[in-house]
């Protein structure tokens, strides 16, 4: 017998004995982190990748989200309006991507700020980025599972040829019942859950090719040229600025490329994860961008008219287009499927933000953490901070009485996890720029270029987004991301200063600070390397 040392990520997902050591491997860098193990590592390298693009629901996102650029710019503001935003995002998933490979833990975002902020300044942080995870993270399952409910209200109308027409108050009990079944299946054990995202992706996947096929060949005489197709413009919100006006169509992809931070917060369930979890990023926004421009390109060259569209009865614009070229029939078909794919995206990320939920009580940073740090002890999953994100969301969609509920979720879910997302970045760039150690995954120099990119955007971006969608805004088509982000705000800040500041210090040690060895081998494990016995 010989003793051979080698890397994690030379240890194949099929060896046992080599990924008995790797999450052994795992669980040493995170006591190194400070915490203790206290999930069961079943994602393997797929299924983290899986998680991550199927919690962004491409063709359902789509649906959901097309009546923004309709508005915003027509077909330039499905195509281009779409294109744009996705090339910046890229350098804020690559920004994060650098940080979770360093510390892969599901404290993720607030774990990196309060590293690498000063130590005087780490606590507040910390609890800034933690705050506005948590509400962009309930606000966004809320957003895709009040989509769902109107997906499932638009199936109904067709179904019945316009005889079942529901409104706000039905609507709101088909959130609830899909938040409930939510709360059941996120309360499963790691190792189903890991399973289904292998489901989750192939019908995302699946239904995004047949939808664009769909929408390219059946649209016959209908189909537009190519020069309208990406080159016709058209400004329907009554802003006088065009420019405005078609960066409005930003939304869309914004709305649609969150949560890929999940990667990062199912670390602590992910063999590997300092090579999984990064990787699952860029993969799953790089995917998610790709596909979701060419459902767009499809969907432009479908749509004979913007302002139709526009006019349509239904709740979602893009089921009133697979209507017009697909038929009653074909549309329901595919609707069916898109009506899936949204609810395992909801599904998805339910789970998410239970582990952000858990995690952030874990370091007693929420009212009654003791509750929603316990970890099931059949089901290893935090299935009491699960029940409270279902409870939070059902609370959000009460927002869905307002004609502009969809903006007001969506920005709100926005602004929350970009907030979050820009905090670690922007402390990377400037008091952080000598602290981070880097895992497998590196930007190396180009850290700095890049992490000024994501954050300039963000800036950005979060400004436009808590702007009504229409010029002159009423009581019922105002933006109400404000009145979200402003409360969640308020609430954080109040707490901060009466109470937090004296006793929260960020990150809470779960283990001691000591030397881990393999029980097994008797063999010192390094963070980097594991030793495995071979013949």
């Amino acid at each position: 017998m010989t003793t051979s040392r080698k890397s994690a990520k030379d240890v194949g997902y099929d060896d046992h004995e080599g990924l008995t050591a790797m999450k052994h491997a795992d669980d040493v860098m995170l006591a190194k982190l400070g915490y203790k193990s206290e999930f069961r590592r079943e994602f393997s390298l797929i299924e983290t990748i899986a998680f991550a693009f199927s919690i962004m629901g491409v063709v359902a996102s789509v649906s959901s989200t097309m009546s923004f650029p309709l508005v915003s710019g027509g077909h330039v503001g499905m195509v281009f309006g779409w294109l744009i935003p996705c090339l910046f995002v890229m350098t804020i998933a690559a920004s994060l991507a650098e940080l979770t490979s360093a510390m892969p833990t599901s404290a993720g975002l607030y774990y990196f700020s309060a590293k690498l902020a000063p130590p005087r300044w780490a606590p507040l942080a910390s609890w800034i980025t933690g705050w506005a995870n948590v509400t962009g993270q309930v606000t966004l399952v809320c957003s895709i599972d009040f989509t769902c409910a109107q997906m499932i209200t638009t199936a109904l109308n067709v179904g019945s040829d316009g005889a079942i027409n529901l409104g706000a108050g039905p609507t709101f009990g088909i959130l609830l019942a899909i938040l409930f079944t939510h709360g059941i299946v996120c309360s499963a054990a790691t190792s189903v859950l890991a399973r289904l995202n292998i489901f989750y992706v192939i019908v995302n996947v699946g239904t995004t090719i047949a939808a664009i096929i769909a929408l390219l060949v059946c649209s016959g005489e209908r189909r537009v040229s190519t020069s309208t197709a990406f080159t016709m413009y058209e400004n329907n919100t009554g802003w006088a600025n065009n420019a405005w006006a078609f960066m409005l169509a930003f939304t869309a992809p914004m709305w649609t490329l969150t949560g890929y931070d999940s990667a990062a917060h199912i670390s602590e369930e992910t063999a590997g994860a300092a090579r999984a979890a990064p990787i699952a990023i860029l993969v799953g926004v790089g995917a998610t961008a790709s596909l979701g421009w060419l459902l767009f390109i499809a969907a432009s060259f479908a749509t004979a008219s913007v302002p139709d569209l526009l006019g349509t009865k239904l709740p979602l614009p893009m089921g009133q287009l697979f209507l017009d070229v697909l038929g009653k029939r074909g549309m329901l078909a595919i609707w069916s499927l898109v009506i899936v794919v949204q609810y395992v995206t909801g599904a998805a990320q339910g789970v998410d933000a239970s582990r952000v939920v858990f995690a952030f009580a874990r370091d007693n940073a929420l009212p009654g953490s003791r509750w929603w740090k316990r970890i099931h002890p059949y089901t290893r999953t935090p299935v009491n901070a699960v029940w409270l994100v279902m409870l939070l969301a059902g609370i959000c969609g009460l927002l869905g009485f307002s004609v502009t509920a969809l903006s007001s979720l969506a920005g709100a879910a926005v602004i929350g996890l970009y907030t979050s997302y820009v905090t670690p970045i922007f402390l990377r760039i400037t008091t952080g720029r000598n602290k981070l150690k880097p895992g497998p995954f590196s930007l190396g120099k180009w850290y700095l270029p890049i992490g000024t990119i994501a954050v300039a955007w963000t800036s950005f971006i979060t400004v436009l987004l808590m702007f009504p969608p229409e010029a002159n805004p009423t009581a019922e088509t105002m933006n109400y991301s404000v009145a979200i982000i402003l409360g969640v705000f308020l609430f954080a800040s109040l707490t901060w200063i009466f109470s937090a500041r004296k006793w929260f210090k960020g990150p809470v040690r779960t283990v001691q600070e000591q030397d881990e060895y393999d029980e097994k081998e008797g063999t010192r494990v390094d963070e980097r390397e594991v030793s495995v016995e071979t013949s």
